[in-house]
């Protein structure tokens, strides 16, 4: 069976499996599982065995569940309450005060977290009261949280990253590095518009913003204190090699969980609520992440990869139009699958494409969290919507939507500048590693 047949196949089986509502993770084995039998019978279907037990014994992914489960615990500590209430008084005279506030705390979260629904779920659970009783409007609080919260996985650490660095066998840590100066970008991107966004329409703020004596500001900065004490010995850890990725989890999960006992508020069932959850979103992720590596192998062993490879090389396409095109196709998938999912779909297709045409593994990455995270603002599936939703209360998923819309432009135009200036990527793993 050529290349071509079987793409076609994988496809039509995949787009019939999802239309008539099988969960993507049951697809993509089925389809796997569907592709190694026609390729070969049930010769390599003992070589299914190896690619789960290898997968689900891959020690970079063991640091998924205990980064979940620190964000977890800081959630229920009373730390992140502490943390967002201190940041809103360190940035009070910042034109948009708290909407500031949000992004700043979302981008800093996000490092403890490496999750974007999580962090708009936390920061918006303790923002948006906070917000609409001192009067701001939701057109700019519920985009500063969706927006915010999409840098859940641009700011290291990721869990999106923790999954492709498995996937294509990259440094965990490289990737981490590649997206510090992308994220940044992202955060002044976002910052700047708010404060724009303020100057030219006052009314979306209180008109007035609080004042607070040299003492309120000493005491906000023990608030932030300990959170970003915990997010830079993380950071830090990994990047000079004193941990690994897995080993700077654990010791986060560690360093969480004295924070919460120092703070008296995390109790027995918080305690069993964060690990009953960490547990399910586990779960979740791992028969993804296995079965997305079975529909990988299989579309290794049909030479599908190989063949569209050199049928795009073949076709005159240049970089930039191919890098358009896959854009718009991770634009319209992410509009129908989550961002781990739709990674496991393409990459075994489009990756042997990608080096023959030159791109770097590091920058491709950079630019998959990014269209990750435009998935996470898409909607009907956009996670970070659901998630503020859920908070917001009787505000409709279209006025979320259109709130957001303005944050998903700017990380559309923050993965064209990655791709004409792509050192913002490259240069710092390069120089990290002399």
């Amino acid at each position: 069976m050529s290349w071509q047949i079987s793409l076609l196949v994988y496809t039509a089986l995949l787009t019939v499996l999802m239309v008539i509502g099988v969960p993507i993770a049951a697809a993509m084995g089925f389809v796997g599982i569907v592709g190694v039998t026609l390729l070969s019978g049930t010769q390599l279907w003992p070589s299914l065995a190896d690619v789960v037990w290898n997968t689900a014994n891959s020690f970079t992914l063991v640091a998924i569940p205990l980064f979940v489960l620190m964000g977890e615990i800081i959630l229920r500590s009373g730390a992140a309450k502490r943390f967002y209430r201190g940041l809103a008084v360190l940035l009070n005279r910042i034109p948009g005060g708290l909407a500031q506030s949000n992004i700043m705390a979302c981008a800093l979260f996000s490092a403890i977290s490496g999750s974007s629904t999580a962090t708009a779920l936390t920061i918006g659970t303790v923002a948006l009261p906070e917000m609409r009783q001192r009067g701001y409007s939701d057109k700019i609080t519920l985009g500063t949280l969706t927006g915010g919260g999409a840098l859940g996985n641009l700011i290291p650490p990721s869990i999106f990253l923790l999954v492709y660095a498995t996937v294509v066998q990259q440094s965990p840590i490289d990737l981490f590095v590649a997206t510090i100066i992308p994220g940044l970008i992202a955060v002044v991107m976002f910052m700047l518009y708010v404060f724009l966004r303020v100057l030219l329409n006052p009314s979306l703020v209180p008109a007035r913003q609080p004042s607070y004596s040299w003492a309120e500001v000493g005491n906000a900065v023990l608030q932030v204190a300990p959170v970003t004490a915990l997010m830079l010995a993380i950071i830090c850890g990994m990047y000079w090699g004193i941990v690994t990725p897995t080993e700077a989890a654990g010791f986060g999960c560690l360093l969480a969980l004295l924070l919460g006992l120092a703070y008296r508020e995390l109790t027995r069932k918080d305690l069993w609520t964060a690990m009953v959850n960490t547990i399910a979103v586990t779960c979740v992720m791992s028969v993804i992440v296995i079965n997305g590596q079975i529909l990988g192998f299989a579309i290794v062993q049909a030479g599908i990869g190989h063949g569209v490879s050199e049928y795009l090389a073949g076709s005159g396409l240049s970089p930039f139009v191919f890098f358009v095109v896959i854009f718009f196709l991770y634009l319209a998938l992410g509009a129908m699958l989550d961002g781990i999912s739709m990674m496991l779909l393409t990459v075994p297709v489009l990756y042997p494409t990608l080096r023959a045409m030159g791109f770097d593994d590091i920058w491709f990455g950079v630019i998959l969290v990014i269209q990750a995270e435009l998935a996470q603002l898409s909607p009907p599936i956009g996670l970070n919507l659901f998630a503020v939703q859920s908070v917001a209360k009787n505000v409709d998923l279209a006025t979320i939507a259109w709130a957001s819309l303005p944050y998903a432009l700017m990380l559309s135009l923050l993965c064209f500048i990655l791709f004409f200036m792509p050192e913002l990527a490259t240069w710092l793993p390069m120089a990290m590693r002399g």
